[in-house]
């Protein structure tokens, strides 16, 4: 099983999941509320997005099918990594259930308020249509890194599309009982630290047209093995990236815990 399989079928995987999921929970909210009849609009703009993904992912492989550039390759890079750790420092943000249904609760009194199906119609496919443009991003972004759109990526995709279709049922059934903690702690670390090896391929990108420079670190051989690059300029970037994201995640948390004692001081007040 190769690595372009493994990445690209946990990549679909976990983008499909959390659309599906964000879907099947505001599917559940709006019957609770009473909005059963807007349900319907909300999987039209769901399949709507998915439509719009594909096109998306046609247009990408048109339009970037061109002459081979490194400085082009090295910028789509950095970009799928940049979103790649946004959307990890989300799912971690998010862990906490209550957090979870506060995010979706808002969402759907929003689109509720407007007293309009498209309102709910659009909430979906803005849902779902981020998912897939980061799939359509992170999946091109991958092939290069990987050498190319190999049989083992397509077949990942395969594999994950399969899994989605299976995963679907289920989560209609049972998508308010799902453990979300876990399952959004695992994603977002994969996703962290494929944007860290991400970074560290597209200053490959810029070190082969020396836009960067190249400075090699003892042990080159081991870095290179784990799928990391070699070189001082890039593990230092990638430090740099870890420990930005380990502050920022801790300064969130703290925020987060003084907000949730401010609450509790003033409902004991009242």
């Amino acid at each position: 099983m190769s690595s372009a399989f493994i990445q690209a079928a946990v990549i679909l995987l976990r983008e499909g999941l959390e659309a599906m999921l964000v879907i099947a929970a505001l599917a559940g909210y709006l019957r609770k509320v009473g909005g059963s009849h807007r349900v319907v609009a909300l999987y039209v703009g769901a399949l709507a997005a998915i439509v719009a993904s594909l096109i998306a992912a046609w247009a990408f492989a048109v339009f970037n099918s061109g002459d081979h550039s490194d400085v082009f390759e090295g910028i789509v890079i950095l970009f799928a990594a940049g979103l790649m750790l946004y959307v990890s420092g989300w799912l971690m943000v998010k862990q906490d259930p209550r957090g979870w249904q506060d995010y979706l609760a808002h969402k759907a009194d929003n689109a509720l308020a407007q007293d309009t199906s498209l309102a709910v119609a659009v909430l979906a496919f803005l849902a779902v249509f981020r998912e897939g443009a980061e799939t359509v991003l992170f999946i091109n972004a991958l092939a290069t890194t990987e050498g190319g759109w190999s049989a083992g990526l397509f077949a990942g995709l395969a594999a994950a599309t399969a899994g989605l279709v299976v995963l679907f049922y289920f989560i209609n059934l049972i998508a308010q009982k799902l453990p979300l903690r876990p399952l959004f702690i695992i994603t977002s670390a994969f996703l962290f630290a494929m944007a860290i090896k991400f970074i560290g391929e597209a200053i490959q990108e810029f070190q082969e047209q020396a836009i960067i420079s190249v400075t090699e670190v003892k042990g080159s051989a081991l870095f290179s093995a784990i799928g990391l690059n070699p070189s001082v300029e890039a593990l230092s970037i990638q430090l740099l990236v870890i420990l930005f994201a380990l502050a920022t995640y801790s300064v969130v948390q703290r925020n987060a815990r003084l907000v949730r004692e401010d609450k509790a001081a003033r409902a004991k007040a009242m």
